[in-house]
């Protein structure tokens, strides 16, 4: 008689074998991680990056080594939270991989009302391409999820009267850098129970401008469609992808 399989054990192989394979085809069905592609990940400590930089670490080594994977961990001097860098170092040394620490901060914003984390995110974004010029990396991979698109369509459409969202694969036109998100397939609840099959340490955050925002209204209503029509998902996807809305070269 062959041995009961627990269930718990039964639950996190299902889990893996999931995001394992929604993140590989969202990788291959919009071709965002080529052979000799040079690829640097954006490792801010969350849940999202933490198991974007695993799971890309992971498939580097099922196809031998095809591209090269850097990290990269942004923090700005004037935000008050805290990142446990050796933590960080240690996670990225097990994928075999790099970890860049850089520093930046921001002035106090001249237009009156505009929330600071406008700045606070354009100068990470300025200091994610900075280094990934230096270190000769053509992509950019960002660890935003299924649910981070999808909610961000539905802002577009309720504050900007727009359909669009943030693409899955973004070509720069001002230089030769590609912005790629390869959890683009992969649910939120899927990359929040993997972070906890996993045992990533929590990033200790204490920003004092993190409050209610758009994206927390836009995910409470999202929240409501699917219980009223469990399919929500899936047609918002299907709609962004049969209107060009994930790709933008």
């Amino acid at each position: 008689m062959s041995p009961t399989v627990p269930p718990k054990l039964t639950e996190a192989y299902r889990l893996r074998a999931r995001v394992e394979r929604l993140f590989r085809a969202g990788v291959r069905d919009f071709s965002l991680i080529e052979p000799g592609d040079a690829v640097l990940v954006g490792l801010s400590g969350g849940k999202d990056s933490m198991a974007l930089l695993e799971l890309l670490g992971t498939m580097r080594r099922h196809t031998n080594g095809s591209f090269r994977l850097e990290a990269v961990h942004v923090r700005m001097e004037n935000v008050d939270y805290r990142t446990e860098t050796d933590y960080l170092a240690a996670m990225a040394c097990e994928q075999g991989v790099a970890l860049h620490v850089r520093t930046g901060r921001f002035d106090p914003d001249r237009k009156e009302g505009r929330s600071p984390c406008f700045l606070c995110s354009w100068n990470r974004r300025k200091i994610l391409f900075e280094t990934a010029r230096e270190l000769g990396c053509g992509k950019i991979a960002l660890g935003h999820h299924q649910d981070d698109i999808l909610h961000t369509a539905l802002m577009n459409e309720m504050f900007a009267g727009s359909f669009a969202t943030m693409p899955v694969r973004l070509r720069m036109r001002k230089f030769p850098m590609t912005i790629v998100r390869p959890l683009c397939r992969v649910p939120e609840a899927d990359v929040a129970a993997w972070a906890a099959l996993r045992g990533y340490r929590p990033v200790e955050k204490a920003c004092p401008y993190d409050r209610e925002t758009k994206r927390t209204a836009a995910r409470e209503i999202f929240e409501a469609m699917e219980r009223v029509s469990p399919e929500c998902r899936h047609n918002l996807w299907h709609a962004l992808l049969k209107e060009g809305k994930l790709v933008e070269e």
